[in-house]
């Protein structure tokens, strides 16, 4: 992965042949052209959450026709970090409720999720 600096507040990242944008917003000095870093890093647990569902519901044949996954978080200001974060998975209409705690279980699955609760050290330097 490559970080790139195009202009005012935006930071890119290329990974995969794909750029990932991000901005901040306009009262941090940004131009809002794109999701800031934090956005992406939820937006990451939500979707790797997402991945996981999909993944278990398509394997059973079942529909995903109005799945979705609300998130939300309670948050310190004083330290300015997430305490804790919710999931409500809204199944398809037709769910088969024998399947509610599996679901449940794959989105726990979630390797984006698994890293925070069980984070790596960093080693940052600059040459």
């Amino acid at each position: 992965m490559e970080i790139t600096f195009p202009g005012n507040k935006k930071v890119n990242a290329a990974i995969g042949g794909f750029t990932i944008a991000t901005d901040q917003p306009a009262r941090a000095g940004g131009d809002g052209s794109a999701p800031t870093p934090f956005d992406l890093f939820l937006a990451s647990l939500g979707t790797c959450a997402g991945i996981f569902i999909l993944g278990f519901i398509q394997s059973r044949g079942l529909s995903a026709e109005g799945l979705k996954i609300n998130f939300s978080m309670d948050w310190d200001d004083a330290a300015h970090l997430a305490t804790k974060m919710y999931f409500k998975i809204t199944l398809p209409k037709d769910f088969p409720p024998k399947y509610k705690d599996a679901v449940i279980k794959a989105a726990e699955q979630c390797l984006v999720k698994r890293h925070m609760q069980t984070p790596p050290k960093f080693e940052i330097t600059a040459q």
